[in-house]
């Protein structure tokens, strides 16, 4: 696994507020289209916004107040194969695979893991997300 952070997901009570303050900061929002989630660009990062019941239930977790529950840390493959295989070395080190790699509503391929903290990871190869040669994500618009 390459040293990297692709993409912050917050888990937020109201979507739509959070989203007002992250505009009014002047994080540059992205793929406006996107629906019942909003993306913005980091640098070489991304950060998005998604309600906090729905993210546990994309992890395969019970709802909880856990600040491991209120985002997911996610790291961004460059093949689908590769998401098999970091899901897989993070149970060989401890990890707990909370959701096995599957087909992604979004036309990728994702699966989750909790590493021995319980802070969620979410591995994920997007075809419609571009890395660069150094691993930075680049969101389109």
């Amino acid at each position: 696994m390459e040293p990297r952070l692709s993409l912050v997901t917050l888990g937020v009570a109201d979507l739509a507020r959070a989203t007002g303050f992250y505009e009014a900061l002047g994080w540059p929002r992205r793929m406006h289209a996107a629906e019942g989630v909003a993306f913005f660009q980091l640098n070489g990062i991304a950060l998005s916004l998604y309600p906090r019941a729905a993210l546990a239930s994309d992890a395969g977790v019970p709802l909880q107040q856990a600040p491991s529950q209120g985002f997911t840390l996610a790291y961004n493959t460059r093949g689908r194969e590769e998401v098999d295989a970091v899901l897989a070395r993070a149970a060989a080190l401890g990890g707990k695979v909370t959701r096995p790699a599957q087909e992604a509503c979004w036309g990728g391929y994702h699966g989750h893991f909790a590493d021995p903290d319980g802070f969620l990871w979410e591995i994920a190869w997007n075809p419609g997300f571009a890395l660069g040669p150094d691993g930075a994500l680049t969101l389109p618009d």
